[in-house]
């Protein structure tokens, strides 16, 4: 191994330097301050557990995403979080079981084996919001509003709403009456919207059933989809016209309090399906093929920890959201202060620095590079002036 090898981290994983660390810290803190003004309390969950519990309820994806290893003092197997999302139920569930709608909070580093896409950190610093206790759409209408916010503190103003609906697919499924493989292959194929290969998985299907499948595909638009939907179900699914109606009166609701934004439907989107119970939903921004945050509806999930509980969230990665900050128009330099120790001197550093001013001593007789004003003595007093002036 060379001298220059050790420097390489793995693949995926990167460091946060100053610049932007600062980004990441400030939104970091902007966003928990957003979310306790909405009423979320802040949580810190440990940064690895019991596999037992760190892994149930949320899908095998979630399982394959996380690192495992055997803890030295119990010798059972623990994983680091790949998601902060089953930590914040047990809260909820165990440590916490408050009565009532709970309101809960986090920001915090997770860890990934694998990167969940080409363009994702295997790294990420999570921080979302989850609602307890609550299962009205009001409940999923207060965590969409609250992804937005976060998106318009990030400076993410033009965003696309894709929301979905589990219950859809659910009951074109029942109605469909397919065999467990038949299930597999159709799930794939809806998954990656593959036309060719749903076709293949439906060759056996009868043809009523394979064209109401079949459909799904093209369930995907703007607010038209739902009543298209509307003509597809209401024979053959029409247990599904529930989730339809519940998507036109979030979607509604949503627009009530951000006219203008562009809401996408897709009522084939599986994003999730294995642990999601009702409404889906992702944001996105131009130029960025990957959603910049999701959610959606979960609930039972803390019925492993013996408190079946209602629930919804949103999460999103403070590096994806980093590079979307708009740089300051005139971010403001820092002040040099001399390396003296004068009384005089040192009033002025505090009061500065009590101001929000940046105050670095001039070390080694050079300014930082990042002053643009200095302090100099001036008729027996400090004063700041521009830097080389």
């Amino acid at each position: 191994m060379t001298t220059v090898d050790r420097w390489q981290l793995p693949d995926g994983v990167e460091e946060v330097l100053p610049r932007q660390a600062r980004i990441v810290e400030q939104l970091r803190r902007e966003l928990l301050d957003l979310y306790h003004l909405w009423g979320y309390q802040l949580v810190i969950p440990p940064l690895m557990e019991f596999t037992e519990s760190l892994l149930i309820g949320l899908g095998r994806d979630l399982d394959l995403l996380t690192f495992k290893m055997t803890d030295q003092l119990s010798g059972r197997t623990v994983g680091i979080r790949a998601d902060i999302t089953p930590q914040v139920a047990r809260i909820d569930a165990h440590s916490l079981a408050e009565p009532g709608v709970t309101r809960l909070c986090y920001a915090g580093s997770t860890l990934h084996t694998r990167a969940k896409s080409l363009l994702a950190s295997r790294s990420p610093i999570q921080v979302g919001a989850e609602l307890y206790g609550d299962d009205s759409l009001s409940g999923d209408v207060e965590i969409i509003r609250l992804m937005l916010a976060t998106l318009n503190v990030a400076g993410v103003t033009q965003v696309t709403l894709d929301l979905g609906h589990v219950g859809v697919y659910e009951a074109v499924l029942a109605a469909a009456g397919l065999t467990s493989e038949q299930e597999a292959d159709v799930f794939d194929a809806l998954q990656r919207k593959s036309r060719p290969d749903l076709l293949l998985g439906l060759a056996e299907v009868a043809p009523p059933a394979a064209a109401l499948i079949l459909g799904l595909l093209d369930l995907h638009g703007d607010a038209s989809v739902l009543e298209a939907a509307r003509t597809l179900l209401k024979e053959a699914a029409p247990e599904a016209l529930t989730a339809v109606a519940a998507l036109e009166a979030v979607a509604d609701a949503v627009a009530r309090s951000h006219p203008g934004l562009t809401v996408y439907f897709d009522l084939a989107e599986l994003r999730g399906y294995h642990y999601h119970t009702g409404m889906v939903f992702a944001a996105y921004a131009p130029g960025h093929g990957q959603a910049l945050a999701n959610g959606g509806r979960y609930n039972d999930v803390g019925k492993v920890f013996g408190r079946a509980r209602p629930a919804t969230g949103f999460a999103t990665d403070l590096k994806a959201l980093m590079a979307l900050v708009p740089a300051a128009a005139s971010e403001r330099g820092a002040v040099s202060a001399a390396d003296v120790d004068d009384p005089a001197l040192l009033a002025a550093i505090a009061a500065l620095r009590a101001a929000g001013e940046v105050v670095i001593r001039c070390s080694g007789g050079k300014p930082d590079t990042r002053c643009d004003r200095t302090l100099i003595q001036a008729d027996g007093e400090w004063v700041l002036r521009p830097l080389n002036s």
